[in-house]
């Protein structure tokens, strides 16, 4: 099993959202967040100066089965990139196991449907 968590444009949620799906990810948790990066600048409007090196940006997590990694992951990739500095970053991480609480299901068969 696996565990993504990606970090995203808040501009491509919704294309994400959709390539995932069609990758046969169904289910994921998102929240917004805030990050600062090298880009350190700041703006001034009205004669009031605003900091904005703080960056919007959607992070993503959800869990697995082995044979859906890469179909996930290049849907995150073709689906989030605009080929500038900001598209964000996956992070990919082996899991040990998993219990559906309402089950007892272990391992990957606690994770969406039981394969058949």
């Amino acid at each position: 099993m696996k565990k993504i968590e990606a970090i995203i444009r808040k501009t491509k949620f919704d294309e994400v959202k959709e390539a995932l799906h069609e990758a046969g990810i169904e289910f994921f948790s998102c929240w917004d967040v805030r990050g600062v990066g090298k880009a350190t600048e700041s703006r001034i409007y009205r004669g009031i100066k605003y900091d904005t090196s703080s960056i919007e940006r959607v992070m993503l997590s959800f869990y697995m089965r082995d044979q859906y990694l890469e179909p996930a992951v290049n849907a995150i990739l073709s689906s989030a990139k605009t080929g500038a500095i900001g598209d964000g970053k996956i992070f990919i991480s082996d899991v040990e196991d998993a219990i559906r609480i309402r089950t007892g299901d272990k391992g990957g068969e606690a994770l969406y449907l039981k394969e058949e």
